[in-house]
Parts: C-alpha cells; structure tokens; sequence
C-alpha cells in the first residue's frame, strides 16, 4: 500500500476518533437518568382525552408504565416480545391494560412501553430483562395498590370536586413522598380540569421518592414536566393548584 494511502486512512481514523471523543458525552447524556416514574392512569379520562368510547374501561386506577425520567428509546434492536412474558399475560390484561386500542391490538401497547422506556432502564439489573421489566412493574402495581388507597382516604370517583393539594398531601401521608399529578385540562366548554394521572417515583434502587424536589415553584414544576422523556400523553399537563374533577366511570354517571 502505499505512503500517501495510509497515511489517509491513518488521517480519517484519527479525525473519527476524536469526533466520537468529543461527542461521547452528548450521546451518553442521552441515555442518563436519576429516577423511575411509576405512572397510573385513570381510564375514564384516559377515554375522554383520546376522544374514544373505549368499550367498558376499567373503573379502577391501571398502569401506564415505568419510565426513566430523562431517556427514551434506548436500544431499538432489543425487540418486543410476548412470549418472553406468556405467564404474566392474565394479570397484565387486567392491570394493564390497553384502554384505547381493543384486541387484537392489545399487546402494542406493551410493545411501545418496552422499546420506549423498558430498554432504558434495563440498565438496572431487577429491570433487565423484558420479563424482570413488566413483572417488576406489576409488583410494584400491587405493592403501592392506588386505587385501594385512595378509596381508604375517602378519595372516590365523584361528581363533586378535589382539591388537587389535598389529594397530593393525603398521597404524601400514606407513601411518605410527594406524587405527581396529571389533569387534562377543561375544554372550551367547561371549566374544571379532570385528574389522568398520578406519578410515584423512585430511585434506581427501587425506593420510593419525591417526584419533584422540595421547594420548587409550581411553575417551575410545569417546566420540569415538559421536559421529563416521559411519555406525556399528549393533552395532559401537570394539574393546576385547585379544584379537580375526578370523573366516575360511566356506569355510575348514567
């Protein structure tokens, strides 16, 4: 070969090299992360913000996901797929549910919640695997049991209003952490928001957490979540201090 040849590809070697040094930290930025969001979804709203009739959704709170708060789509090779979790399929049918999207279509839900936010926190070794990844969440789903908890504190679907501080305090009592919670704002036509989604986050060790630090201005809160890689659904926001709908399922508004 000759001198000039190698001396090229000596060159373009180097030059890849230093790009990829120099770049390395904002691609490994991308994959970072410091908590879990353990996200719960209230079908009812769910129904309403995705402007489906949803064929008889669950009166009762059901899992969204597990998500790194700052990463998303971290390994897009590592493919779905369910036979890797056959045995958990009964109780993910009923914890976990796909609300909107009916069968045979049922399992894409699970689909987008692996490739999206199960490959990144795999990092973790109780998460590692897509069977760890979905059996984990379903223990934590039983383990935190929202939905009996909130009954216990006299916290039930209604026709009458929430205080959305009161519902976070009461929450704060019982897990000893501040949740988060997600409303869907009113429409033009009406004037209270109507609560989505409560948030309790952990650490990478699978403790729970604050889901917001201490101390943080409402606003600056809001700011927070539009930038956390969850996957924010896309008519919610973080609920505004005040009154809160907490929409009884359909049976009982009939």
């Amino acid at each position: 070969m000759k001198p000039k040849v190698i001396h090229n590809i000596l060159l373009c070697s180097f030059c890849l090299a230093l790009y990829c040094l120099c770049n390395a930290d904002k691609f490994l930025s991308r994959y970072e992360w410091k908590k879990l969001i353990m996200v719960h979804h209230w079908p009812p709203t769910v129904c309403k913000e995705a402007e489906n009739d949803c064929s008889n959704p669950p009166g009762y709170w059901t899992i969204h996901g597990l998500w790194a708060d700052k990463a998303e789509d971290c390994n897009r090779s590592w493919h779905f797929n369910l036979e890797e979790i056959k045995d958990l399929l009964p109780e993910m049918k009923m914890y976990w549910p796909d609300i909107i999207h009916q069968p045979p279509n049922c399992s894409q839900f699970w689909k987008h919640e692996w490739r999206k936010h199960g490959t990144c926190v795999a990092q973790l070794d109780a998460l590692n695997s897509e069977k760890k990844y979905f059996g984990k969440i379903l223990d934590l789903y039983k383990q935190l049991n929202l939905d009996s908890m909130l009954q216990k504190l006299g916290i039930k679907p209604s026709l009458n209003y929430y205080q959305v501080a009161d519902i976070k305090d009461a929450l704060a009592s019982v897990y000893g952490v501040m949740p988060k919670v997600q409303c869907l704002p009113p429409e033009k036509d009406e004037d209270i928001q109507s609560i989505a989604q409560i948030e309790l986050c952990f650490t990478k060790d699978l403790q729970l957490r604050n889901c917001t630090q201490p101390g943080l201005l409402a606003s600056l809160q809001q700011k927070a979540r539009g930038a956390d890689v969850a996957d924010s659904s896309m008519g919610l926001e973080v609920c505004e201090d005040g009154p809160a709908f907490y929409p009884p399922p359909r049976e009982i508004m009939r």
